[in-house]
C-alpha cells in the first residue's frame, strides 16, 4: 500500500481537521498527504509516511523505524532476507528452541537475587529481540520454502 493510500484510509476514521489543529498544520496539506504524487499536477504533497521512508533509505539505520514503532507502543523486527531453496527445517526449528532457552537463561540469571537492573532489563530486551527475528525468519522461510538461506543466516550470527 502506498502511503497517500494509508492516509486516505485514516482520514475516512480521522478527522483531517482534528489532525490539522493537533499539527498546526492547514486542512488542505492534510488532504493533499491523501492524494496520489503527480509531478505533472502538482496534486498530493510530500507526506510525513514518504519522508520516513526517505529517511530511512538516505541513512540505512533501522534506529528510525525502531524509534517509529515504540511511538506506536510496539518493536521494529527486520524480515531476513532469503531466495527460495528446499532444505532441513529441523536445524531451523532447533534454532529458534534454542535462542527461547539463551533468553529464558538471561531472565533467570537476572532475576536470581529477585530484582532486575536497568542493565539486566536491556540485556533481556535484547534477547527477546533476537527470539522475535529469528521466529519471524523461521514464518518467513516457512511461508516461502526456503530453510536454507534461513539457517545460513543464522550461522552467520553465531
Amino acid at each position: 500500500m502506498h502511503s497517500h493510500e494509508v492516509l486516505k484510509e485514516i482520514l475516512k476514521q480521522t478527522s483531517a481537521k482534528q489532525i490539522a489543529a493537533d499539527m498546526g498544520l492547514s486542512l488542505s496539506l492534510i488532504y493533499k498527504w491523501a492524494e496520489p504524487p503527480s509531478e505533472d499536477a502538482g496534486s498530493g504533497a510530500n507526506n510525513p509516511l514518504d519522508r520516513i521512508e526517505q529517511l530511512l533509505k538516505s541513512t540505512r539505520d533501522r534506529r528510525i523505524a525502531q524509534w517509529v514503532c515504540e511511538r506506536a507502543g510496539g518493536f521494529f523486527i527486520a524480515n531476513p532476507e532469503s531466495a527460495p531453496q528446499a532444505s532441513s527445517i529441523i536445524p531451523v526449528a532447533n534454532e529458534i528452541v534454542q535462542e527461547f532457552a539463551d533468553m529464558l537463561g538471561v531472565i533467570a540469571t537476572a532475576a536470581a537475587d529477585g530484582k532486575i537492573t536497568k542493565e539486566e532489563a536491556r540485556q533481556i530486551r535484547r534477547r527477546w529481540e533476537e527470539l522475535k527475528s529469528v521466529t519471524e525468519g523461521f514464518v518467513r522461510a516457512a511461508e516461502q520454502g526456503n530453510f536454507g538461506e534461513l539457517r545460513h543466516e543464522l550461522e552467520k550470527k553465531a
